[in-house]
């Protein structure tokens, strides 16, 4: 039995490889299934302006879009390139750089989905 610099198992004699995430043999592993289905929600899209923990800068976060993580990165990709900002996605939630509410409710709203402004 190896372990792997992040402490988990790598390889067991009794499955072969092991998912660092799940622990379970590769032909079993659960994550990339759990990664690739699509949250569920109440299928309104919430979108608001964050400056808290972030040093006084606003960011606007996008809650609830119903894709799965392929999906939601390219649309995070596309909706930066739209507001010509730098962005990231963590945990199913879009972050773009800046105050861009406005312009994110209308593209999110083109695309066919319920998109409601939360927060002040």
């Amino acid at each position: 039995m190896r372990r792997n610099d992040g402490g988990g198992l790598v390889y067991s004699t009794d499955g072969g490889r092991t998912c660092p995430t799940c622990r379970k043999p590769l032909a079993a592993c659960v994550c990339k299934a759990a990664a690739s289905a699509p949250r569920s929600g109440d299928g309104i899209v919430r979108v608001n302006r964050e400056t808290k923990g972030r040093g006084g800068k606003s960011v606007t976060v996008i809650r609830g879009v119903p894709l799965d993580a392929a999906e939601l990165s390219a649309l995070g990709k596309s909706l930066r390139a739209s507001c010509g900002a730098g962005g990231t996605v963590k945990d199913g939630v879009l972050e773009i750089q800046g105050d861009h509410c406005d312009r994110v409710t209308t593209l999110l709203a083109q695309r066919g989905w319920t998109v409601r402004r939360s927060g002040a």
